[in-house]
């Protein structure tokens, strides 16, 4: 099973009741049965986005736009919500095993035991999540994503839709829910492709083989400008190009803004591929709900 595949099976059935993704410029959010992402700003600095230390830095104020959006339930009613929260907060790697145990525990152990390198935190205090995906080249290798996130990150992030009466049972990464999106256009099916997701300062980048996921990278724009992200671009080029054997043969590009066309055009002359985006049956995604829009996407093709 594809890691979008896992997705779509991820979603339990009936579906919850509220999604919400998170970001430091606000709360995109959506109701079942009641349309697509909604949007509610939250004040500058009530989020500071890292794997590190605490995200949230102005609990009240987020709690409080939390309420606004969904107030609680009465006394003892408990709501289901799936829970996006931003790239940068977690670490995301694609780890190659030669092979791997079939006992999900000891998957687990190994998962950790590898992770435990990649990430700038103590692993004995994260969430660990994995998914195991067998080649599609006929290799018997097993590209293994982990997904890991500072537990004291995860708890902050969560606190105040607990406190609005929510039980977070599906909690995912922007970036990764993104990718259940559709292609915008031509060439739909080109494999192997990479998906670029910009949202502020971060740049989320995936690279696909087919369905697999095959790298993933997510990286502060230090600086803040294009020739920074082209780059980082270039490098995951050539990475792609040395674990696979030929250039992805398309760029999708997510988050981008009104500079959208110009960045496409620059970016598929100095590629030398298409870059396109990224469609959504609510609209063009944005730097902020791509990864509500990836879920809902994923909902609806249940």
């Amino acid at each position: 099973m594809s890691i979008l595949a896992r997705l779509k099976a991820l979603v339990s059935d009936p579906p919850p009741e509220y999604a919400f993704e998170l970001s430091e410029a606000g709360i995109a959010w959506a109701r079942h049965g009641h349309g697509g992402p909604q949007w509610a700003p939250l004040e500058a600095g009530t989020l500071d986005v890292s794997p590190l230390g605490d995200n949230v830095k102005e609990p009240q104020r987020l709690a409080a736009a939390v309420r606004a959006i969904a107030p609680p339930p009465a006394a003892g009613r408990k709501r289901r919500a799936a829970l996006i929260l931003p790239d940068f907060c977690a670490r995301i790697a694609v780890l190659d095993f030669d092979t791997f145990p079939a006992n999900p525990e000891e998957q687990l152990q190994l998962a950790r035991f590898r992770a435990k390198r990649a990430v700038p935190f103590d692993i004995d205090s994260a969430i660990v999540s994995y998914h195991p995906q067998p080649r599609q080249d006929g290799s018997k290798k097993i590209d293994v994503v982990v997904a890991v996130i500072n537990l004291e990150v995860a708890s902050h992030f969560e606190a105040p839709f607990r406190a609005a009466g929510f039980q977070c049972g599906f909690v995912t990464i922007s970036a990764l829910a993104a990718l259940a999106l559709p292609p915008s256009e031509e060439p739909l099916s080109a494999s192997p492709s990479i998906v670029a997701k910009l949202s502020g300062h971060v740049l989320a980048l995936s690279l696909l083989d087919g369905n697999n996921l095959r790298m993933y990278r997510c990286v502060e724009l230090l600086e803040g400008n294009i020739e920074e992200a082209t780059d980082i671009l270039a490098t995951t080029f050539a990475y792609a190009e040395d674990e696979l054997g030929h250039r992805p043969k398309v760029l999708r590009l997510c988050g981008v803004g009104r500079d959208g066309d110009l960045l496409k055009q620059r970016w598929s002359e100095e590629l030398g591929i298409p870059v396109t985006g990224l469609a959504s049956r609510y609209g063009t995604p944005g730097a902020f709900n791509a990864g509500l829009a990836g879920y809902l996407e994923a909902m609806e093709a249940r």
